[in-house]
């Protein structure tokens, strides 16, 4: 009876993304769908193809790419495009700084929120009026506040404010030039659904989601990978731990979380336990006000 409940809930959320998938091809002159490799990112991908295979995408994939990303995600994504068989624009974050148009105040700063800049300009350079995203209204309290179809305007910015009705699964996708909107299909998706439909889906996923031994340092409460990007301090102490990735950014702000789970049923187990939201247990940027979600997407970052 339980297996039979969950199976009925994620059928009703894929019916309603491949809706909300259905609705853009049809309404928007040239969306894109971002794909990082991440987990999110292959769930969309796998609604895509149920929404419009056996024909190609109605859309190109991209990446914004900060150059920071960790290498079993990167390799993953090259190698899922690969099979699918579609599109993949790749734009950088290094690119924007060699530009100009991306300054940092250290080398080693993080690039996770220069992305909005790189977006910002890749969208100016196809004409995209529509991009596609994983974000879901649990992840964050900023992102609870988004629409489905969130409207940003012709700098880009988003304005909690002054979000449309959604009243009755109806969408107004109408932009003019230079304006687009961020569309979210698995919105009212939990982290736990989207475990439950990798699980009943057998969706590949980069390695580093499930668990690997891992040296890490404590810092803030979180466990911050020792990498050449995030290298430990002189006070730190270094430790070989069991660790996963709940979600998978820039290195420089991404830790993992202690775990042995080896599986997506063992993920499911944690994630139905664990108390903490995805980003406020792995991701250094969001720990200060200063780099708040809610300054950053009206900023343009997705």
């Amino acid at each position: 009876m339980v297996a039979l409940q969950i199976d009925s809930h994620l059928d009703w959320l894929e019916a309603e993304a491949i809706y909300i998938m259905r609705e853009l091809a049809a309404e928007s002159e040239r969306p894109v769908l971002l794909f990082s490799g991440g987990k999110d990112s292959c769930v969309l991908l796998r609604l895509a193809e149920k929404a419009f295979r056996p024909s190609r995408f109605p859309f190109p994939l991209m990446h914004i790419d900060t150059g920071h990303n960790f290498d079993e995600v990167i390799a993953f994504r090259d190698r899922r495009i690969a099979e699918l068989g579609e599109t993949l624009i790749v734009r950088s974050v290094e690119a924007s700084i060699q530009r100009g148009t991306v300054v940092l105040r250290r080398e080693n700063d993080s690039r996770n929120a220069a992305q909005a800049v790189t977006l910002l300009e890749a969208i100016e350079e196809f004409g995209f009026d529509a991009c596609i995203g994983g974000a879901r209204r649990d992840e964050e309290k900023a992102r609870a506040k988004e629409r489905i179809f969130s409207f940003r305007d012709e700098f880009g910015k988003w304005d909690p404010k002054a979000q449309r009705p959604e009243l009755w699964n109806l969408y107004n996708t109408r932009v003019h030039a230079g304006e687009n909107m961020r569309v979210f299909p698995i919105s009212n998706w939990t982290e736990l659904d989207v475990w439950q439909y990798i699980q009943r889906e057998n969706i590949a996923l980069p390695s580093i989601y499930y668990a690997h031994e891992r040296q890490v340092v404590r810092r803030h409460g979180l466990l911050v990978p020792v990498t050449p990007l995030t290298p430990p301090a002189q006070e730190d102490i270094i430790e070989t731990l069991s660790v996963r990735f709940r979600t998978v950014g820039d290195i420089s702000c991404t830790c993992p979380v202690a775990s042995v789970a080896s599986s997506a049923a063992d993920i499911i187990v944690e994630t139905a336990m664990t108390t903490v939201t995805e980003r406020g247990a792995t991701r250094m940027d969001d720990q200060t006000s200063e780099a708040s979600m809610e300054r950053r997407k009206k900023n343009g970052y997705f």
